[in-house]
């Protein structure tokens, strides 16, 4: 498993931009970057286990980049990230749009990683389903356990 995903992730994990999210707390004790990476290894194990056959540069791609916000969430300024479950996953989006050259599919997996917190960014593909699960089961686990 870590083989595939690695290969497919090696450039985008090594990235500068990409490494930045180190600097970021996601949950608990867990870096954005840490959270990202824990969440593309899952929504693999997921379409593996369950034989559906996604696009996995679309998959994986688009699971390490879901929080790419690059700013901590945490730090209130002047209020522009009360309302971060609802806007990172567009700021995300932008980001990797800006940064990389994605395709329209890698970007909705990103963009609707929020549902149902966005609404209007309803899931369709098997891959945007697979990261948007795969992300809620991690960030249970990460706000949880590992406090």
């Amino acid at each position: 498993m870590d083989n595939e995903v690695n290969e497919i992730l090696s450039e985008l994990k090594t990235n500068s931009r990409v490494l930045e999210m180190q600097h970021f707390i996601q949950h608990g004790n867990t870096s954005t970057y840490e959270h990202c990476n824990r969440v593309a290894k899952l929504s693999y194990r997921i379409d593996r286990r369950l034989s559906l056959h996604s696009d996995l540069n679309v998959l994986l791609v688009g699971a390490m980049l879901h929080d790419f916000y690059l700013y901590d969430w945490h730090n209130y300024d002047d209020g522009a990230h009360r309302l971060h479950g609802f806007t990172h996953a567009k700021a995300a989006c932008k980001n990797a749009q800006r940064y990389f050259d994605i395709d329209d599919k890698t970007s909705r997996v990103i963009a609707c990683h929020m549902w149902p917190l966005n609404i209007r960014n309803f899931p369709r593909s098997r891959e945007e389903w697979i990261v948007c699960i795969a992300d809620k089961c991690i960030s249970l686990q990460e706000t949880v356990f590992r406090r």
